[in-house]
């Protein structure tokens, strides 16, 4: 009797050991849990993961956790986005979110408002655009957008002539003269930096250049000194963000307004871009 007496007790400890066990482990997981939920995730081109990182950094001392995602090419950022994986994208201006919900149909919008760059013409084998032989190759950007900034610094370094001078989506059939019969080769926008290597001139982005490391950025034989701001580039979330995540979407926008305010950001961007290189889209 004593014995069943005693086995009963032992029964009775472990079973309360193990719902004490349970509930420590939903309570550790409920806390990583939230944790997770809690955190804001950023998706981005390796060009601005530095700076991303700086704001992040700067963000953490006001409570704000941010995990950033790379991502080497400009589709798989809003397709990820679009699918709710992420909380938001850095890597697009409005124009090429434009022409990215015009083809997908995607439901994203701007949340806030980063930092623009200032693009260029860069060669290796020049020292200046009068020196461009007939028959140049010259590499642009393969996508609808970033052709038709190219197009409109060749037009405005006088190397082509375009249909309309206003059209930011010039394209190549819109060229109207070409009076040194330039080749043009398309490339994906990320790797026009690399171009620099076997081009004759190429059209590239400071960030990517530094990226690269092929040339100095500053070494531009034209630049595009407009600060235009239809050029910055984006906080990007999905159309129903805010009415999903209010929290989060707060705490998104405490960390834009970081990323434009701090000194640590700014410094940041001068010294990867160039103090001449990059501009504030806000204001």
């Amino acid at each position: 009797m004593a014995t069943t007496q005693k086995q009963s007790k032992n029964k009775f400890i472990i079973f309360g050991i193990i719902i004490i066990a349970v509930i420590v482990g939903l309570i550790i997981w409920s806390q990583q849990k939230n944790s997770v939920s809690n955190e804001l995730v950023i998706g981005l081109s390796p060009p601005f993961a530095k700076q991303i990182q700086v704001a992040a950094e700067e963000a953490k001392k006001q409570g704000i956790n941010v995990k950033i995602v790379e991502f080497s090419d400009w589709n798989t950022p809003n397709i990820t986005l679009n699918h709710g994986d992420i909380d938001a994208n850095y890597f697009q201006h409005q124009p090429f979110l434009n022409n990215a919900i015009k083809e997908t149909d995607f439901k994203l919008k701007p949340l806030g408002i980063g930092a623009g760059t200032h693009v260029g013409l860069y060669s290796k084998k020049f020292k200046s655009l009068d020196e461009i032989p007939n028959g140049a190759r010259v590499v642009i950007p393969n996508d609808p957008v970033n052709q038709g900034r190219a197009l409109l610094l060749l037009e405005q370094s006088k190397l082509i002539g375009l249909k309309d001078s206003n059209n930011h989506l010039s394209n190549l059939s819109d060229v109207v003269s070409n009076p040194k019969n330039l080749n043009f080769v398309e490339v994906e926008g990320p790797q026009t930096a690399r171009a620099v290597d076997d081009a004759d001139l190429v059209f590239s982005y400071p960030m990517y250049l530094r990226l690269a490391k092929t040339i100095d950025p500053n070494d531009a034989l034209a630049l595009d000194q407009t600060n235009n701001t239809r050029y910055a580039i984006l906080f990007v979330v999905r159309d129903d963000y805010e009415e999903k995540h209010p929290e989060k979407a707060e705490q998104l926008k405490k960390f834009i307004h970081i990323f434009q305010t701090s000194d640590k950001v700014k410094a940041q961007l001068n010294d990867e871009i160039g103090e001449k290189l990059w501009f504030k889209g806000w204001n």
